[in-house]
């Protein structure tokens, strides 16, 4: 099974070709991303392994949506002092298709 990790947004992803990954909301308009940021990536058989991250190599995805994720509640409570606050968040996400993964460089 051929498969990257990727870096984006501070955090790491494993992927692999055809897999729609949830990520931060990124800026891009256009529907084709490249990630350049590759810290691994495997055949079945060999791996390459970046320090940090391997030149040269860009896993290609496309756009699928934004959009945002379920509401979480945020509950603050103090017995004893009438202190009470609720709160809500959705946090924004961005869908993308992987397309691509580099072949392994020699």
């Amino acid at each position: 099974m051929k498969f990257a990790i990727i870096a984006t947004s501070g955090k790491q992803y494993k992927v692999s070709e055809g897999q729609v990954v949830t990520l931060e909301r990124m800026p891009e308009e256009g529907k084709n991303i490249a990630f350049s940021n590759v810290l691994l990536i495997s055949d079945g058989d060999a791996v390459s392994v970046g320090t940090p991250s391997i030149k040269g190599a860009t896993v290609k995805a496309e756009l699928v949506e934004h959009g945002r994720g379920e509401k979480i509640r945020i509950v603050k409570f103090k017995a004893k002092v009438r202190y009470r606050r609720n709160k809500g968040h959705r946090q924004h996400f961005t869908k993308v298709r992987i397309t691509s993964i580099p072949a392994l460089t020699k």
